[in-house]
């Protein structure tokens, strides 16, 4: 039998290495195939026995690596062989001198930046931040190397199941945080949506299936309505001669889910689900972009545009080279649809990122960009004073996935993220402009240095050789390079505030016979609202936070008391007999863990920044005193802390006993009617789960908006009164207020 096993898993690892040079065209000429073929033989060869946490050999891992890669980016055969090769170092007695000696310089290259750091990194830092940054730097070298990783990354995510739900937690969260940004940010679409697709999957399961089956419910009931929009357009594109593919183009479940968010809206009033895509082959002679617009006047004929959906990629493509045509016309039945108009070139584009660039020459103005962005994460990199946890979040400020379009007085072009300020574009020009930066002209209209740019604004910067850089500026800037620059400037003198700022603290202290420690710190960054202590001693160097009330902020009890009064079971285990049961793993870590009543209040806490009541999805944080702080999943924070500090992170869940009850605010919106406001009260006084804190009602124009405080026992019970309330007639819109900052 065991035979048989093994010569069936040897036959599938020759038909998948088979599979993979039908999907590499670029691995066909003689000198690829060798490369390819040794590369193989040599992972094959180095993860011989090994088995995946799902049982499968190792090898399949490279080899499916190794496919997405080939046929979803479009690497050639050096990308190809060091994909096939990216674990061998790590998982092998194989050095990187061995892969360069074997297979150049090159491909040993791209196998290093894929290779994690050996050794424990400075306790100080991040592991998981630090090895990101090597694999960074070695990506301003060679892109191939982030693409890879991205392929790497898809795989692990897509075989996610067999990993304990904190590891799971873990990737799920990094990948949000950084890899799935990545991908856009490099135009991998479609590479893009999968992964943020599988993170939330793995972080809300049940929202995911509840989405799931009611966009599949929605396409199935919508498909004859597609085919009824699409037959005339086929007819009229057909008869002006155009060669083309028209097919629905589904939205992801994880992008409907954040439209839901943003909005407040439940998903049936998401309108632009319905969406087709038109893939033409240019005719010759003729822009492309002449011809996208000719499409788009063609459907326009036959159905009504909203104008104010137009948006124009193709005469301005966006910084990672997307280019196409969206609009939303008015279909049958009442229906929004999205249309997106794109050549084949633009398609290729708009799949594989920049990797389909290198294909098309004459689009240097492309590659340009690409040389920009990576020229600011070069600049990010290059700053060695900054911690790995600064660098990640510096790092994410340069993914902006939303650009605008800024104008200089010449009528120079600038793409900035969406968000950007005045002082931001000085910045971007160059540093000394920044640094001199006294205020704007946008639109000839003066404005300070924080206003916040729009898309097509012209702006003029303002300088005054007086003008020096203000530490506060750091506030307001929006750019990594801004702020790099800001806090370049003020290094040396910061430095000094620092420790000026600690001694004041030590001695103000010391006068209470205390010394500073953790606890202390919490409770004075949680008193100013600051994330970090460093941030405390500048401010109180600078004298901006005096320690006169020192007293009263430490002996301030703001523990959450009813704590005690909820079960929280972090990890699988739910035995109830436990007070407090560690799951340890193989490196002597907690991963999971079984939290009961019995548990002092001191040793975990309800995070401040997201406040989750019972019925959230959770995680736990283990902080450095091995204090369990609890967050809502949807948190930045705890997204931020789960791609630096995976290692610190436990799986949890709530199991509510009803005794104390939490504050939970509601909105609402419908049409003002008499006696609205008492039907609303009489539905929640109804209710024995829920009291009411609090009620504030306006009404203007015959419509009203309230806000409602109260006190809840968990979600289950917010959801009934929310159904229970949606059912008054007048009231068109129920929604909870979620109380997650993000400026934490």
């Amino acid at each position: 039998m065991n035979e048989t096993v093994h010569i069936s898993e040897e036959q599938q690892i020759k038909k998948q290495f088979e599979e993979l040079l039908k999907v590499c065209p670029r691995c066909r000429t003689a000198e690829g195939l060798k490369l390819v073929q040794k590369a193989f033989d040599l992972a094959n060869e180095a993860h011989k026995g090994v088995r995946r946490k799902s049982g499968e050999l190792y090898i399949f891992h490279p080899l499916s690596v190794a496919r997405i890669v080939a046929e979803e980016i479009g690497l050639g055969s050096k990308g190809v062989a060091a994909a096939l090769l990216h674990d061998v170092v790590e998982d092998s007695e194989y050095t990187i001198d061995d892969i360069e000696s074997i297979f150049g310089e090159k491909v040993a290259g791209i196998v290093d930046g894929l290779t994690k750091l050996e050794g424990v990194v400075d306790q100080t830092r991040s592991k998981q931040a630090e090895n990101f940054r090597k694999l960074l730097l070695t990506m301003v070298e060679d892109i191939r190397v982030i693409l890879i990783k991205l392929a790497d990354r898809l795989h692990n995510m897509r075989t996610l199941d067999s990993m304990p739900e904190h590891k799971r937690l873990k990737i799920a969260g990094e990948t949000l945080y950084l890899y799935a940004p990545l991908a856009h940010r490099l135009g991998l679409y479609s590479i893009k949506s999968e992964l943020e697709d599988l993170a939330f999957k793995y972080e809300h399961p049940k929202i995911f299936q509840e989405i799931s089956a009611k966009l599949e419910d929605y396409q199935v009931r919508t498909k004859s309505l597609i085919t009824q929009f699409s037959l005339p357009i086929i007819e009229r594109l057909s008869n002006e001669g155009y060669e083309f593919d028209i097919k629905g183009r589904p939205k992801s479940i994880y992008s409907i889910w954040q439209k839901m968010q943003k909005k407040q809206i439940p998903f049936e009033e998401v309108y632009d689900l319905l969406a087709i895509r038109i893939v033409f082959k240019p005719k010759p002679e003729i822009p492309e972009k002449a011809q996208c617009w000719t499409i788009y006047s063609l459907i326009t004929d036959i159905y009504k545009p909203k104008p104010d959906r137009l948006r124009d990629w193709v005469s301005t493509p966006k910084a990672n080279g997307y280019e196409a045509l969206h609009a939303t016309v008015m279909g049958p039945e009442g229906k929004w649809i999205e249309i997106q108009i794109r050549t084949e070139r633009m398609d290729e584009i708009a799949e594989k990122g920049f990797a389909a660039h290198w294909k098309y020459k004459g689009t240097n103005d492309k590659e340009s960009e690409l040389d920009n962005w990576l020229q600011r994460i070069r600049e990010v990199l290059n700053n060695p004073e900054s911690d790995s946890l600064e660098f990640l979040d510096d790092f994410k400020l340069n993914l902006f996935s939303q650009e605008i379009m800024i104008f200089t007085p010449k009528g120079e072009v600038k793409v900035m993220p969406k968000g950007a300020t005045a002082l931001d574009l000085a910045f971007e020009i160059h540093t000394d402009l920044g640094y001199k930066c006294i205020g704007a002209k946008v639109n000839y209209k003066l404005v300070p240095l924080s206003y916040e740019l729009k898309s097509g604004d012209q702006v003029e910067i303002l300088t005054s050789e007086k003008q020096t850089p203000k530490y506060e500026w750091i506030n307001f800037v929006t750019t990594a390079k801004a702020k790099t620059r800001i806090k370049d400037a003020f290094k040396k003198e910061r430095k000094v505030i620092i420790q000026k700022g600690e001694k004041k603290l030590e001695e103000a202290l010391n006068e209470k016979k205390l010394t500073i420690n953790a606890k202390i710190l919490k409770k004075l960054l949680n008193y100013y609202n600051l994330a970090g202590k460093e941030e405390l001693y500048f401010r109180i160097g600078k004298g901006t936070i005096k320690l006169d009330n020192l007293h009263k902020i430490l002996s301030d009890k703001t523990a959450n008391k009813w704590v005690r009064y909820w079960r929280l079971s972090f990890g699988k285990n739910k035995d109830k007999n436990l007070t407090r049961k560690k799951i340890v793993g193989k490196d002597g870590k907690k991963t999971q863990m079984v939290v009961s009543d019995d548990m002092e209040k001191e040793e975990y806490t309800i995070a401040p920044c997201c406040n989750p009541i019972p019925g959230d999805d959770v995680v736990g944080y283990l902080d450095e005193n091995d204090k369990l702080i609890l967050h809502s999943r949807k948190c930045p924070v705890a997204i931020r802390l789960m791609s630096s500090q995976g290692n610190r992170i436990v799986s949890a869940q709530w199991e509510s006993h009803k005794i104390l009850s939490f504050l939970a605010i509601i909105n609402l919106s419908g049409i003002d009617q008499i006696g609205i406001v008492s039907k609303i009260t009489k539905v929640i006084s109804e209710d024995q789960t829920v009291n009411m804190r609090s009620i504030h009602v306006e009404s203007h124009d015959g419509i009203f908006e309230g806000t409602i405080y109260l006190y809840i026992y968990n979600t289950e019970d917010l959801n009934n009164l929310i159904y229970n309330l949606m059912k008054i007639k007048g009231v068109y819109n129920v929604t909870r207020q979620e109380r997650i900052h993000t400026n934490w």
